[in-house]
């Protein structure tokens, strides 16, 4: 069975561990203040999860996620993580991560800085623009009218592929918003950031988004 390590068991980690339960995978949690602290996560998650350190959740992971505050994201393991799919969540915040020249020029992208730290492997960013309690609680079956829309990009076709189809099983159409240096279209503060949008309405706004804000 694939295994889905997660480098980060916050608000939206734990809504992806248990999104990943439900569509049969096994899952490694992982957060910054150690397995033990993830006693009650791992409790509800059930038998197909456990929860380990960061390097033990790249080690055991098939697929990773990387949902960490920005400012840790050099913290990520880079070799256990070679040649494996990354779905990086995160975003910029500079009240928390503190000013950073290159997002502020809109030079680079939140997820163009993860895929420079780990060179070897597939990121393709998702899940950085819903609140995470609409993770499981908006998805609705394939083909339902005004079904919800979430953005993706990526450098690796398998990894935008991978993820769109997680998505999909997760309740949510996909737009693929690749290369992966497109990825500010739907950063924060961009009009396709965090309201619900159907797949037109996202199309449109990742469409009109200015490049800095």
């Amino acid at each position: 069975m694939t295994t889905i390590g997660l480098i980060g068991a916050g608000h939206i980690g734990s809504q992806l561990a248990r999104v990943a339960i439900t569509q049969g995978y096994d899952v490694v949690i992982s957060n910054s203040r150690g397995p033990e602290t993830l006693s009650d996560l791992v409790a509800e998650l059930g038998p197909k999860a456990r929860a380990a350190t960061a390097v033990e959740a790249a080690e055991a992971a098939d697929i990773a996620v990387v949902t960490v505050p920005l400012k840790n994201y050099t913290q990520v393991p880079v070799e256990p993580l070679a040649g494996k799919i990354v779905i990086d969540t995160n975003n910029y915040y500079f009240e928390r991560d503190g000013r950073i020249p290159a997002l502020d020029e809109g030079t680079t992208t939140v997820s163009g800085m993860l895929q420079e730290h780990l060179p070897t492997s597939r990121v393709v960013k998702g899940f950085n623009n819903i609140m995470s309690g609409d993770i499981t609680t908006d998805g609705t079956p394939a083909g339902t009218p005004n079904r919800r829309a979430l953005p993706i990009a990526s450098d690796f076709p398998e990894a935008a592929e991978f993820l769109i189809d997680f998505l999909d099983k997760a309740g949510f159409d996909a737009v693929d918003a690749s290369p992966l240096s497109e990825s500010w279209r739907f950063e924060r503060d961009r009009p396709a950031y965090v309201s619900r949008q159907n797949v037109a309405e996202l199309e449109a706004n990742l469409a009109k988004a200015p490049r800095t804000v």
